[in-house]
């Protein structure tokens, strides 16, 4: 079957598709970590090793990818990512022993990272040819998959009453036979793109313009911001408003819930307002939940700072991710997404050893400074009148 036009209802609900499996298989995996780590018997370093293994798949997915989407078009590399996710998804409940566990987290990070890049790319492709801006949509798909994966560990141990190992297994083979189904609809459905010239007119290699590395510096902080959210909000609110951890796990799903919504919704602001103001009030919104947090200590005040940073962090991750696919294509983008997830992977260390040394809330005025650099970055994207892809369904260049 033909791949569907680049503005069709067809092509946006396949990007959508892939949006959400890669949520979903990230949840379900990160939902699984306590499991594997009970079953395996695993220390803290181990535990650790996971991540580093899984990173440094994506991170090299990523950059191959990312340049084989510019030269050969994303559609086809697209769907060829897709497989990775699948093998790793499935070999991870299957392990029978660490080793073999680290080579399955390996398989799925390679599938991660490539699906990351190349689905951003088709989703700057896409928007390029609508005539509103869809970006923050499709990361509202990527946060409600995400969601859903790792909910459904919970709900299919409560429902049929299974231990740790069989949800697991029930829930990530689950995972990989939606994936299988998701492979099938998008090599019907994923658009063509067109290639990304890889050389300039002078018939050398073209360079990324300066800005692709200012917008990896804006992944650092926006990497810092959510996944500090993300790993601490829990822990924070349980140790601030001395409460229940039942209670204090509030924090990270008032977070994970906001950030849902305002990506789901955000698209309307970026048209009306474009995306560089976008970004900046995102920014400052965000590093005012940030403060909130750092200083509060009743629990509605504090569950309302983790709003804030939800509303705030979730508009800015897909403004500057989309900005660098109109600017500088899969390579670029590659660049920015990188700078990201390392972020990303290495802000629990970082956060780790900060509120080891000042405590748990002071630390939060860390993310809050970075925040404040984002939003002094944010400059160096186009402004609603610069930017066709706002006002016109165009990209930047």
């Amino acid at each position: 079957m033909r791949a569907q036009p680049l503005d069709s209802k067809s092509s946006f609900f396949a990007v959508c598709l892939y949006f959400g499996i890669n949520g979903l298989g990230m949840g379900a995996y990160a939902g699984s970590l306590p499991t594997l780590q009970e079953r395996f018997g695993l220390a803290p370093w181990q535990l650790s090793s996971l991540f580093i293994v899984t990173g440094v798949g994506a991170i090299l997915a990523m950059q191959v990818d990312g340049r084989l989407a510019d030269k050969f078009g994303a559609r086809r590399v697209s769907l060829a990512a897709l497989i990775p996710l699948i093998v790793g998804v499935a070999l991870v409940p299957l392990a029978p022993s660490y080793l073999w566990l680290l080579g399955a987290v390996f398989v799925f990070g390679v599938g991660n990272g490539g699906i990351d890049v190349t689905m951003n790319v088709l989703a700057v492709h896409v928007e390029k040819a609508r005539p509103r801006p869809v970006m923050s949509f499709f990361h509202g798909m990527w946060a409600f998959g995400n969601m859903l994966g790792a909910g459904a560990i919970a709900a299919v141990a409560s429902l049929f009453a299974l231990d740790g190992v069989a949800t697991m297994h029930v829930v990530l083979l689950g995972v990989c036979a939606i994936a299988i189904g998701v492979l099938a609809a998008a090599w019907a459905l994923i658009p063509e793109t067109e290639a990304v010239a890889q050389v300039g007119e002078t018939g050398e290699k073209a360079k990324l313009p300066k800005v692709a590395y200012l917008l990896g510096l804006m992944a650092i902080a926006f990497g810092f911001g959510e996944g500090t959210g993300m790993d601490w909000s829990a822990i924070h609110v349980t140790e601030v408003a001395k409460v229940d951890p039942t209670v204090g796990a509030l924090g990270v799903t008032v977070l994970a819930g906001f950030i849902t919504l305002i990506r789901i919704t955000a698209d309307r602001l970026v048209m009306r307002i474009g995306r560089r103001a976008v970004v900046r009030y995102g920014g400052m919104v965000a590093c005012a939940g940030y403060l909130i947090v750092a200083v509060a200590t009743p629990l509605p005040l504090l569950l309302a700072g983790w709003a804030l940073v939800g509303l705030g962090m979730g508009v800015v991750a897909p403004q500057v991710y989309g900005a660098a696919g109109h600017i500088a294509g899969g390579r670029g983008l590659a660049v920015v997404v990188t700078f990201g997830y390392v972020t990303f992977l290495a802000s629990p260390a970082v956060m780790g050893g900060l509120v080891t040394a000042l405590g748990v809330q002071r630390t939060m005025f860390f993310p809050a400074v970075l925040l404040v650099a984002l939003v002094a970055l944010s400059r160096v994207l186009p402004r609603k009148e610069d930017d066709p892809s706002v006002i016109s369904g165009g990209g930047i260049d």
